[in-house]
């Protein structure tokens, strides 16, 4: 193995966070049945106005490299002034991406603008590989069709395109399909979001650990063919080291791990893709809300994770470097000790820590252990061998 198994952020997550995501609207045209944000069909007058974004959202006054700034939603581009916003924050040298809706404004003049006004990427949502199941999920006819044409113009036009697929039941099975289009079509990284129960997210059929556990192996595998990470699973870097451990020792990692029907239905609908490989894999990164992540509402209030209730403060009273380095919110967020049950036991703690959002979401404790992880702290066999990984 080349390169490190697990990448860390080139700072200090306690001093800079290594992405900051700005809601910029909660206004969306969608009715997703997951949606953290709740959407609603007009803006919210209590926005940040472009002027207070401009000023607030000072990302470069944490230094350079600069975080990387995702405008997201809602939909982004129901504010007029967005491509002011790319613009104005790219002259700065803040690299900037938009994650925008598979909505009528998904447009290939608009996608044009985004580029022109100096958009680096942007990020749809892709959950399932037909019509039928992505339109179902979002609520609205023709998102599938309108998401595809759009990923195709962004490629074309020089944007870097993240693919995100929220994996929930209605998708299961369909996940091999959706790593096909990703290797047709072409992205920087897919990523397999887990759900957090809140929003509207919270009437969904919810997984189990054991098809998590199976899930995150199915990623590592199709991150042989894709590029592949995770949104809301961190015990997927333990997986990743579990599973280079097991690649060195030649050793089967259904049988070693314990992997259920589901991953073997998973992995087979993978190899019948028949899919050429990739030279090298994409090492997931190590941050969690908080560390080297923050999420900035519409209405300016700092959270660790957009799927929390907790703010730290607001950016109309306190600048937004004050409330990531300095708030005891933030500062509890970075502190692995703090954690509890088979998190604050487990030897992956220091890389992994578990969901914040889904152990409070799920049982009311922002310290509790992560509710979708299956693995018993120090289990694994091979801890000898897993040592320098974890060292790294």
């Amino acid at each position: 193995m080349t390169g490190p198994a697990i990448r860390t952020p080139r700072h200090d997550a306690a001093d800079r966070p290594f992405i900051v995501i700005w809601e910029a609207t909660r206004a969306c045209p969608l009715a997703c049945l997951h949606c953290r944000a709740e959407s609603i069909a007009r803006r919210d007058p209590r926005e940040l106005g472009t002027a207070e974004a401009l000023d607030l959202l000072a990302v470069d006054a944490f230094g350079a490299p600069c975080p990387l700034f995702v405008i997201t939603g809602g939909d982004p581009f129901q504010r007029p002034d967005l491509m002011e916003l790319v613009e104005r924050f790219s002259a700065r040298g803040v690299p900037v991406a938009v994650s925008p809706s598979g909505t009528p404004t998904l447009t290939p003049e608009n996608l044009r603008r985004l580029y022109d006004a100096g958009a680096h990427a942007i990020s749809l949502s892709l959950d399932g590989s037909s019509a039928q199941i992505h339109d179902a999920f979002r609520g609205v006819p023709g998102v599938y069709d309108q998401t595809l044409a759009a990923w195709r113009t962004a490629r074309q036009i020089g944007l870097k395109v993240q693919i995100n697929t929220t994996v929930t039941g209605h998708n299961l099975t369909d996940l091999p399909n959706i790593v096909r289009l990703v290797h047709e079509y072409g992205a920087i990284v897919w990523s397999a979001f887990l759900l957090v129960p809140t929003g509207r997210g919270r009437a969904l059929e919810q997984l189990d650990a054991a098809d998590v556990e199976d899930v995150l192996n199915f990623v590592y595998d199709a991150g042989k063919l894709v590029p592949s990470k995770t949104t809301e699973a961190h015990h997927y870097r333990r997986v990743t080291l579990q599973r280079l451990v097991l690649e060195q020792r030649g050793e089967d990692p259904a049988g070693v791990l314990g992997l259920g029907p589901l991953y073997q239905k998973l992995r087979a609908g993978l190899d019948a893709l028949a899919l050429p490989p990739r030279r090298t894999r994409r090492p997931p990164m190590q941050i969690n809300a908080g560390s080297g992540f923050v999420f900035v509402s519409h209405t300016g209030e700092v959270f660790p994770s957009g799927f929390l209730p907790f703010a730290a403060g607001n950016v109309r009273e306190r600048p937004l470097t004050e409330l990531y380095r300095d708030t005891p919110l933030f500062r509890r967020m970075r502190e692995p000790a703090s954690l509890k049950g088979r998190c604050g036991a487990c030897e992956f703690r220091q890389v992994c820590g578990g969901s914040r959002s889904r152990a409070y979401g799920m049982t009311g404790d922002l310290l509790a252990e992560e509710p979708w992880c299956s693995y018993r702290p120090g289990s694994f066999p091979y801890q000898e061998q897993l040592a320098p990984l974890l060292a790294r």
